[in-house]
């Protein structure tokens, strides 16, 4: 929490202020302190989130250490009446609340007692506590207690910590806050409603209610997601498939740019292989076209979208330009498609943009102009998970991304069934097989970038200095290079990766015995170890025990730019704890049924129905998630849809909102047709960039959306998104990996739930339909 700016005892800036500063742009609130909060501009329902803190390893017994005084602490002066503070660490005791920013002082003092007795009760010494602008006064670093009469003293360090917080940080933690936050209200709807569970079950026999088994619900997807290996959905290997070939626009041009493979000729050791006497059998190209590989999924004709810089929305927004999402000064480069000097129409998404984009693309070298993100790290690090899911993260941006896997192009050209001797250091043989073959996924990159590609994901270990030297003479001229290395010290974890690699990985497929993969693996591991070097060299980016998304570091050098600025802060936002993420239309609203155009009209009797199903639904399907989160637009239709769930805190967002129509706004599509048949068949043409006469895009939609996928990425616990439908194609398109060029023709229905399983493993979908 606290990622708008805070500001602890110390004066260490907020979270959100430094990652805003890495990608470019404001820092936003978050560089003043929390001290001076009061005489700001407070809007959507800010408040401030006190942690207090007391540590000691020395205390023993059961002894807990307490909080009592004023309000809104406790509201009392007697001990009996005691908060007691929760444990953190070993040696570490919290207690959270949320105060308004202009709040009173509050005067307080902490004791030990044990937690269910009222004997003994030791209070601190000293004078009494006070909190101002959610900061502690005076000097307040320790708390000491007389123990056993005078014959001893018990010391604790104290620690104070404010956060600026909007109404969705709140939401997450709503069990600390749930009796003390009084929600404002912003457009006459509260930003966050919490709805105590009833005594009494929800459950009746009426028509609303659902069968205990939720499978029965259970529907297929329109195209059954299988649970492929994520290496074997990276990019093809053209230089092994066809001579001489050039990626662009999702295909290979016979009549290519020449590969820059003399970059490499003064690399010691890397074999200049050629690529004219490479023999393959008959049946590899075949074998290729059925092996679940996935081309580019970006547009074919790309305008990457800009952020908009400077505009201070309320914190409940969270659309573009909100405080929380700090947008830098400079926009990116057009990926591709821009044939400067004629007279070919822009498409009209892009005009918002134009001029900066332009700006981008003529300015600077370039070699800036290109980016590779070169993954670095040992085996069962979790990289191939990180560059697929960072591929799509952009590719839904709208840049030209593909993932080249060098472990693709070893099983390619070496086969799949090579031991762990193959990748010793002292096997020389190995060492150049394992060069030639990064040297050619590498070359495959920068003929793509010549043919309009972007971001390339260059996915390997990558684990000596030499290996790198030999990548960054190769991009010279070619590409911006930046290392992302993968760093996980938790055994466990890497237990867990190491055997999900034996069932996933193509290495072991014809492996029979499971035991006999994980030791030979293991082995492999243990090779790399031996002359692992972490990167220290060039711009770089270290995850440090992030998977967990929990006490880890994010380490950058040398970061500048907008893009490389917004690949950080995805990667800050990111983690991989199992959470669903439950996507569903509002129930059928009064223009559904007329077939109107937006609008913001009341549900009809079906879509009464189905708020009262989804309701009794989202009680079964998340019962033992006590910190879900329902989030909808602020458009009335999904309110009232979510009106009857209960339990769980509610958060409108206005970047949620249906696709904005414009002048079309409460017509039907026959109206449009015949009142304004210019726009009709525009939109009908490309309703990807068509955009509505004084209204949206499907990619202005998906600009506005970005702030919501890095809030999704970065909860832990689940979420029910009620919304629209082409805001859900949006959304969907991010889980599902589809093409740009689809999202206005994905299938969303209404009265359905469409379950997003995130996790270690992927993506998984599930969809349950409730009504017909």
């Amino acid at each position: 929490m606290g990622t708008s700016g805070s500001k602890g005892i110390d004066g260490v800036r907020g979270v959100g202020g430094g990652a805003a500063g890495l990608g470019g742009g404001e820092a936003g609130d978050g560089g003043g302190g929390v001290g001076g909060a009061a005489s700001r501009s407070w809007h959507g329902g800010a408040q401030l989130y006190v942690s207090l803190k007391m540590e000691n390893a020395r205390i023993t017994g059961d002894l807990v250490p307490h909080v009592y005084g004023s309000e809104p602490i406790i509201g009392s002066w007697d001990p009996a009446r005691a908060l007691a503070m929760e444990r953190e660490l070993a040696s570490m005791w919290a207690l959270s609340f949320v105060v308004p920013p202009d709040h009173e002082t509050l005067d307080f003092k902490f004791l030990l007692k044990p937690k269910d007795a009222d004997t003994p009760c030791i209070i601190e010494e000293g004078p009494t506590r006070h909190l101002t602008g959610g900061m502690l006064e005076g000097d307040v670093r320790i708390a000491w207690f007389k123990m056993n009469g005078d014959h001893e003293t018990l010391e604790f360090r104290v620690f104070n910590k404010a956060d600026i917080v909007s109404p969705l940080d709140l939401a997450a933690s709503w069990r600390v806050f749930k009796e003390n936050f009084q929600p404002s209200k912003v457009r006459g709807i509260p930003d966050v409603s919490i709805n105590v569970a009833p005594a009494h079950g929800t459950e009746d026999t009426s028509t609303e209610s659902l069968e205990l088994d939720l499978e029965h619900y259970v529907i297929p997807t329109p195209s059954a997601a299988t649970s492929e290996y994520a290496a074997n959905l990276a990019a093809n290997p053209a230089s092994l498939i066809q001579t001489g070939a050039l990626w662009t626009n999702d295909m290979l041009l016979s009549d290519g740019i020449q590969s820059p493979s003399s970059a490499t000729a003064d690399f010691e050791d890397h074999n200049n292989c050629n690529k004219d006497n490479v023999a393959l059998p008959s049946d590899s190209f075949k074998k290729l076209q059925v092996s679940g590989i996935v081309e580019s999924k970006s547009v074919d004709t790309l305008t990457t979208l800009q952020k908009q810089d400077g505009q201070k929305g309320l914190f409940v927004d969270r659309g573009v330009g909100s405080t929380k999402f700090g947008k830098s000064s400079s926009a990116c480069s057009l990926a591709s498609g821009l044939n400067f000097g004629t007279g070919k129409a822009m498409p009209e998404a892009a005009g918002a943009v134009a001029a900066a984009a332009v700006a981008d693309r003529l300015h600077g070298s370039k070699e800036d102009r290109k980016l590779a993100i070169v993954l670095v790290g040992l085996p069962a690090r979790g990289k191939t998970f990180t560059a697929a899911k960072l591929t799509r993260y952009l590719r839904w941006l709208g840049h030209e991304t593909r993932h080249f896997n060098v472990g693709k192009y070893r099983r390619l050209k070496h086969g799949a069934n090579q031991s762990a001797d193959f990748f010793r250091d002292d096997n020389p043989e190995g060492i150049e097989a394992r060069n030639e073959v990064a040297a050619l996924a590498m070359e495959d990159m920068i003929d793509w970038m010549h043919g309009g590609g972007q971001v390339g994901i260059f996915d390997a270990t990558n684990s000596t200095r030499k290996r790198r030297y030999m990548l960054m003479k190769m991009a010279e001229g070619n590409c911006k290079i930046i290392f992302l290395e993968t760093i996980c010290n938790d055994p466990n974890i890497i237990e867990r990766n190491v055997r999900l690699k034996i069932q996933q990985s193509p290495d072991y497929a014809d492996q029979p015995d499971y035991e006999t993969g994980v030791r030979d693996f293991k082995e492999r591991l243990a090779n790399y170890e031996k002359v692992y070097e972490p990167v220290q060299e060039g711009s770089y980016i270290k995850m440090i025990d992030m998977v967990k998304g929990q006490g880890g570091q994010l380490q950058v050098n040398n970061i500048s730019g907008y893009l490389p600025g917004r690949i950080v802060f995805f990667l800050v936002n990111s983690h991989l704890t199992p959470r669903p993420i439950l996507l569903t239309r509002h129930g059928e609203s009064l223009h559904n049924v007329r077939g109107r155009v937006g609008g913001d009209t009341v549900l009809s009797e079906d879509g009464e129905l189905y708020s009262k199903k989804l309701a009794n639904f989202i009680e079964k399907r998340l019962k033992s998630e006590k910190t879900a989160s329902i989030w909808t637009s602020t458009l009335q239709r999904t309110i009232l849809t979510a009106s009857p769930i209960v339990g769980f805190p509610k958060i409108q967002w206005r970047a949620l909102d249906e696709i904005n129509s414009g002048v079309c706004d409460g017509m039907t599509y026959e109206e449009i047709k015949k009142v304004m048949p210019e726009e009709f068949e525009s939109r009908k043409k490309d309703k990807l960039r068509y955009r509505y006469p004084r209204g949206e895009s499907y990619l202005d939609v998906i600009q506005r959306l970005e702030p919501v996928i890095i809030e999704l990425e970065r909860q832990r616990a689940p979420v029910v998104v009620i919304s629209h439908q082409a805001v859900l194609r949006a959304l969907y398109a991010y889980f599902a990996d589809r093409p740009l060029r689809e999202v206005p023709d994905i299938e969303m229905p209404l009265h359905t739930i469409i379950e997003i399983q995130m996790g270690v493993t992927g993506v998984e979908e599930k969809r349950y339909k409730l009504m017909d």
